[in-house]
């Protein structure tokens, strides 16, 4: 099933914003930002995420409804997973990463 998954901007990597750490139910990741160059984003906002871009622009109660629907219907674990595969080229995995690859 393709998800997309909501997510709150931490902070912009580079000044042209095309990539930003974006923070899932407590994982970080990097997403390309690029399909919503012409959103006004700032940290705090939310985005819908999907195979490692944001999609578009939600509010924190869209966000909170998308996890909750998430929840019930069981998906929440599969989109956890399927964020942890999100990594573009010049992304390093993070310590929290890097331990949960280890345990694997």
């Amino acid at each position: 099933m393709c998800l997309a998954i909501p997510g709150k901007i931490v902070q912009f990597q580079d000044e042209f914003r095309h990539f930003a750490t974006v923070e899932v139910s407590g994982v970080r990741r990097q997403v390309n930002m690029d399909l919503l160059s012409e959103e006004p984003l700032k940290p705090g906002d939310w985005v819908l995420i999907h195979v490692g871009f944001a999609m578009s622009k939600i509010s924190e109660q869209e966000a909170q409804d998308q996890l909750k629907f998430m929840t019930m219907l069981g998906e929440a674990e599969a989109a956890l997973e399927e964020l942890e595969g999100y990594q573009f080229a010049d992304e390093t995995p993070g310590p929290q990463e890097r331990s949960a690859h280890a345990e694997n």
